[in-house]
């Protein structure tokens, strides 16, 4: 997994290539030592080889545990919301919205009761508003042991407190002390092919992203699995794309234009809102199928009337699938 100071992932590929040209020049080396040194220094020209491979097994062996380090560590796993995933925003004091947003997902306050601005904000049907009800308390409770759940995991990476311009894979993420973090560019979330891969950033103090900002998802990443667990309140600025669920333990404000591929839960404040769209995220882990074999049909039908012959049809798909048959038809007798 690349660190938050990675520009991309790990590529083996090109580093085995890499280091195989390296070790090739080092046992070259070691050979032209021997040359050089002619017939009467056979044990200088036998030392500076044993010394290259030396060299060489330690150097594959410091290889192997660079590439292996990603794939040897166990899976992040993700963080369950309970109720709380059926909400696409949800406040402990109040929601307030301007403008017309749209929200996708259910949306709840409690132990607050008051959501004005809906009318002109539409929640899109079949969700559903839950005001000061057993429902969005349930949900709030949900969401403290979430909010636990991610504060509580061991970080496995340390970013910058900026994230913008990182590419980083699943894992475990703060910046440094745990302090705020911020966003003024694009992130790049990578599942390297995992629909399953976690995300879990982690701050003790603010979340803020800068105008325009965004976060990326490739190869895999979904935004079910991205969480930003935030120790006082998130502010997501103009026309942010962002992803992914917030749990803050204070506020949540989006302001205008800011569009949301996950959730925005506040444990104790409000969530304000700016003609924002929010999409409650849905999570798609079907893995690729692949199906081999061969199949192969044959027979031969015959009618009367005129005579039709048709021949072989063959269709292969990873494997080899083939119908074969003849159709003859006799001529009519009287």
């Amino acid at each position: 997994m690349p660190t938050g100071h990675d520009d991309a992932p790990l590529k083996p590929v090109g580093l085995s290539r890499s280091f195989a040209g390296y070790q090739k020049r080092m046992i070259a080396f070691g050979f032209n030592l021997t040359a050089k040194t002619g017939s009467g220094s056979r044990k200088q020209g036998e030392f500076h080889r044993a010394s290259t491979v030396g060299l060489v097994v330690a150097l594959v062996a410091g290889a192997a545990v660079l590439l292996s380090g990603p794939d040897a560590r166990a899976a992040t796993p993700s963080v369950s919301m309970g109720t709380a995933q059926f909400f696409a925003v949800l406040g402990a004091t109040t929601v307030t919205n301007t403008g017309n947003s749209t929200i996708n997902g259910n949306l709840g306050v409690w132990p607050g009761t008051a959501v004005t601005g809906f009318p002109p904000g539409l929640v899109v049907v079949p969700a559903t508003t839950e005001k000061g009800n057993a429902v969005a308390q349930q949900a709030e409770a949900d969401l403290t042991n979430a909010y636990n759940d991610a504060a509580g995991r061991s970080v496995s990476a340390t970013t910058t407190e900026n994230l913008a311009g990182l590419h980083l894979g699943p894992g475990v993420f703060a910046g440094p002390g745990k302090t705020s973090l911020s966003l003024t560019g694009s992130l790049v979330l990578d599942g390297a092919g995992d629909p399953s891969s976690v995300f879990i950033f982690q701050s003790n103090s603010t979340l803020i992203t800068g105008s325009g900002s965004s976060v990326t998802l490739v190869n895999g990443a979904q935004p079910c699995n991205v969480f930003w667990q935030v120790g006082s309140s998130a502010t997501l600025d103009t026309n942010s794309t962002f992803v992914g669920t917030i749990m803050a333990q204070a506020s949540i404000t989006a302001n205008t234009g800011a569009t949301v591929e996950g959730r925005a839960l506040a444990r104790a404040g409000a969530v304000t809102l700016d003609s924002n769209h929010f999409s409650r995220p849905g999570c798609d882990l079907t893995q690729p199928t692949t199906t081999q074999g061969t199949t192969t049909t044959q027979g031969t039908t015959t009618t009367q009337g005129s005579t039709t012959t048709t021949e072989a049809t063959i269709t292969t798909t990873q494997g080899t699938t083939t119908t074969q048959g003849t159709t003859t038809t006799a001529p009519a007798t009287t």
